[in-house]
């Protein structure tokens, strides 16, 4: 690195010590360089300084400022003081919060340096990409997510109250075991308004009536002919909404036994459970655009002398860290880190758009040689995902940089057997498999409710789509199980079946605990 001379006085800041004055002027300039070099578009920024024990807090409870108590957050919280105390594990320099504001929370035990990289990486990076990327605008919704948080924290509250903390407890415990199970996938839905949320506890009682009146009218008379049990059946399915793959939005409208209050929890946790998909549908962009975003504006600032060399190394020293990618027989290897990998594929796309090479322009026709690298980067932080991200932008340059290989594990097979190498149909196969990866369709299990036996013990049938051979694991399986069965009151069946012939290859059978 060429060393800088700065003129005096134009330095950012001196040391590491730090007061809100020098926040100011970083965020200042940060946002010279986001917004008139790069073209980046974010909501306003609210940066609030916090201790480390507030950080493990906020970190402890999913990242949220504003959340309703559970016991797990105190297990996540005594888990990661713990490691932090010991050394075992640094803390999150910073936590962002996809709101307009857009909130970010840094650590008071920052150097200013790292503050410097903090409010670059979350208040500019993060927060464009929160502020533009297609996920984001469609299923949640920044302005209102403070509000819904505090009346979801407040509703809560309530509730123990009222009700107890014990069942309040059981039900949250019951819920965050099918969180992952409580979103919708396929088309966008309303995100939440306050006030609707608040109108919705006077109409939630009206509308259980109403849907189980017609519901239980669906119930099998004895001796009905084939023709008529399949109507009524086909219409029990209509009113439930079956097949419906999101299980929390169907027990919240359908449980037979729940109270209007117990309803709503549900709902309030399928709301958090939604806001966070799309985090994990880009996290992988997500933080390259940052990585990317912070690389560029610090760069950019030590060039312009507003950044010392000795600042400089320093972030150079957070940002290689951040980065690392441990080799595949390495012990801290936990397969591709999400930064390393972000952030190659965006300075990649930088590359090929001012030098492509000759495959670079066979493999990238359209923008292969354009020059202008951040329009072609904001134009892929807005419209993808993770899973497309790398389906339209991974090149083969990269594959052979990251030593990419594709290697198929079959375990009715006594040897592994490499599926790709560096050629052109390897180059595609290679890249097709890592995306698919990323995709939460083929990671998560295609579990959905089919039926209900109304015409006998009210059993809940569910199937799960087996993908690839992989069964559920029983154990794993038959706990969160009896968390949905406490929740539907009756007896639940799972089944397993191969969606190419349809046959079972599995069940699963849980009733609910006693009392239920």
């Amino acid at each position: 690195m060429n060393a800088v001379t700065h003129p005096p006085g134009r330095l950012l800041h001196e040391g590491a010590d730090w007061d809100f004055e020098t926040l100011r002027r970083i965020h200042d300039a940060c946002e010279e360089v986001a917004l008139g070099e790069m073209g980046l578009e974010v909501y306003p920024n609210r940066i609030e300084v916090i201790s480390s024990e507030q950080m493990l807090d906020a970190y402890a409870s999913t990242g949220l400022p504003l959340f309703y108590r559970h016991w797990s957050f105190g297990k996540h919280f005594a888990q990661h003081e713990a490691l932090y105390r010991r050394g075992l594990r640094g803390l999150a320099y910073e936590i962002v919060i996809n709101s307009d504001p857009c909130l970010s929370y840094v650590m008071e035990e920052n150097t200013a340096t790292m503050q410097a990289l903090v409010i670059a990486h979350a208040a500019f990076g993060h927060n464009h990409f929160f502020r533009n990327n297609r996920q984001f605008k469609d299923w949640t919704d920044a302005k209102g997510i403070l509000d819904y948080l505090e009346f979801a924290r407040n509703f809560v509250a309530k509730c123990e109250e009222r009700h107890g903390e014990a069942a309040v407890e059981r039900l949250l415990d019951s819920a965050h075991a099918l969180m992952t199970h409580g979103v919708h996938r396929q088309q966008a839905r309303r995100a939440p308004d306050l006030k609707r949320e608040q109108e919705r506890e006077r109409e939630r009682l009206q509308h259980a009536e109403q849907i189980y009146d017609v519901l239980w009218s669906t119930l099998p008379a004895k001796d009905v002919a084939p023709a008529e049990l399949h109507a009524d059946q086909a219409k029990r399915k209509a009113l439930l909404q079956l097949p419906q793959e999101n299980i929390l939005y169907f027990l919240e409208k359908s449980a037979p036994r729940l109270e209007p209050w117990q309803r709503e929890i549900l709902r309030i946790v399928r709301q958090i459970a939604q806001y966070f998909h799309p985090q994990r549908q880009t996290k992988m962009m997500n933080e390259g655009c940052a990585t990317y975003t912070h690389h560029r504006i610090l760069n950019r600032l030590h060039e312009q002398g507003r950044i010392s060399d000795g600042a400089m190394l320093e972030i150079l020293h957070s940002h290689s860290s951040v980065i690392l990618q441990p080799e595949f027989d390495d012990p801290r290897y936990g397969g591709l880190n999400p930064y390393a990998l972000g952030f190659a594929m965006m300075e990649d796309i930088e590359r090929i758009c001012r030098t492509p090479t000759a495959e670079d322009r066979t493999w990238f026709p359209d923008w292969a040689g354009c020059g202008d690298q951040m329009a072609v980067l904001r134009e892929a932080w807005a419209e993808y995902r993770d899973e497309s991200f790398i389906l339209q932008f991974l090149s083969p340059h990269l594959m052979r940089k990251l030593r990419l290989f594709h290697v198929s594990d079959d375990a009715e097979q006594p040897v592994l057997n490499v599926e790709a190498i560096h050629d052109e149909a390897g180059y595609r196969r290679l890249r097709s498999a890592l995306a698919r990866q990323y995709e939460p369709s083929w990671t998560d299990a295609d579990i959905q409710v089919a039926d209900v036996d109304l015409g006998g013990d009210r059993r809940l049938i569910l199937e799960h789509r087996v993908n690839a051979g992989r069964l559920l694991e029983e154990g794993e399986a038959r706990q969160v199980l009896r968390h949905l069965a406490a929740l539907w009151s009756y007896d639940v069946l799972l089944q397993e079946v191969d969606p190419a012939s349809g046959a079972v290859l599995k069940q699963h059978a849980v009733s609910p605990p006693r009392g239920a």
